[in-house]
């Protein structure tokens, strides 16, 4: 019993925000990760691992059959899942890809923002291991692994400071990461002239409205997601001076 209500303790206690220079610091780390592009080549499978994870929650949330996820090393991936080809459930679980490391940057900066860094790591863990068992191929269960084992390592052996930079510093990169893709993925389709097989080509073959409707409210919903979680973390209302 003593030891559940320190799990309980552990999980639920909070840390004070640190200086605003750090979360700046930690912002402009994660806009240099999404920019330059020698390191977004390695930032953006972290990316892929919110996308895929995306399209899997959505899809055991719509009640069909998750087989499979595979993450490659040329930070693509793929998710396999039975079900209706058409209809809510299988629009929706396409729409999750592109939106869900929003969803989570905002999950994150929520409870980042609340000082509820322990509770978010641990949160990560969980989500990872899950993740695993679904695993497809070496290379992304590799992928998973090290992630997993850095996360533990701030969680674990981490100080306060440790933990709240990691945090800071991977809802951030959720959040702008989130929103390159999707430029990255209209860029492409304009480069393309023929029909693709991408998110948004699928959720044009399946519903009324054309691939490029569809990449304008992933850019929508993860540019509102940034500037929302943004707003979160930085501590806005104390710049602002009162009425």
């Amino acid at each position: 019993m003593e030891s559940i209500e320190t799990v309980i303790d552990t999980l639920t206690q909070t840390q004070d925000a640190p200086p605003v220079w750090v979360m700046l610091a930690c912002l402009a780390a994660a806009a240099a990760a999404v920019l330059y592009t020698p390191v977004w080549r390695w930032a953006r499978g972290l990316v892929t691992i919110a996308h895929e994870g995306g399209h899997a929650f959505t899809a055991v949330l719509m009640r069909r059959r998750l087989t499979g996820i595979r993450l490659h090393a040329d930070t693509s991936g793929l998710t396999f899942s039975r079900g209706r080809p058409t209809g809510f459930g299988a629009a929706m679980t396409l729409f999750a890809g592109y939106t869900a490391p929003a969803v989570l940057g905002l999950l994150a900066a929520a409870l980042t923002g609340a000082g509820r860094i322990v509770l978010l790591l641990w949160i990560t863990l969980v989500l990872l291991a899950v993740m695993l068992v679904f695993i497809r191929n070496w290379y992304g269960a590799l992928a998973l692994i090290v992630v997993g084992a850095g996360v533990f390592a701030a969680t674990w052996y981490g100080n306060a400071i440790v933990q709240t930079v990691a945090a800071y510093a991977g809802a951030w990169l959720l959040l702008l990461g989130s929103v390159k893709p999707v430029l990255e993925l209209g860029s492409r389709r304009r480069r393309r002239r023929g029909p693709g097989q991408s998110d948004a080509d699928q959720l044009a073959g399946i519903t009324a409205m054309p691939a490029g409707g569809w990449i304008f409210l992933f850019g929508l919903a993860t540019i509102a997601a940034a500037l929302w979680g943004t707003y979160m973390l930085l501590p806005f209302d104390e710049w602002i001076p009162a009425a």
